[in-house]
């Protein structure tokens, strides 16, 4: 039996299909949110996998400040109405929009 990696990098740019603007890659691991408005699709079963078939918009709902991995942006499905967290971007190429992350940090969504 293998193993399944709980990581897979997925690294290309896309279109962000809420705010319309183009995003390039990361440069040092997966992508998986615009850094411009801060949504994303609900894609990923593992992250980078690509394999949810739900497919829906995920809104960015806030932030919380993490020791260790600096903002964990809290999304939630427009169509399925899960919730997933994610690592927010904060280096490499166009990293996530830093006012963004505050504001949804302190409640103003």
């Amino acid at each position: 039996m293998t193993e399944e990696k709980r990581f897979r990098k997925n690294d290309g740019g896309f279109t962000c299909l809420h705010c319309g603007r183009e995003v390039p890659p990361l440069g040092y691991t997966s992508r998986n949110h615009c850094p411009f408005c801060l949504w994303s699709l609900h894609v990923d079963v593992l992250p980078g996998d690509r394999a949810n078939p739900c497919g829906g918009l995920l809104r960015p709902v806030k932030t919380e400040p993490d020791p260790k991995k600096g903002f964990v942006i809290v999304h939630r499905c427009e169509k399925c109405g899960a919730t997933v967290r994610c690592k927010a971007a904060l280096r490499g190429n166009t990293p996530d929009d830093n006012d963004l992350l505050i504001r949804l940090t302190a409640g103003e969504n």
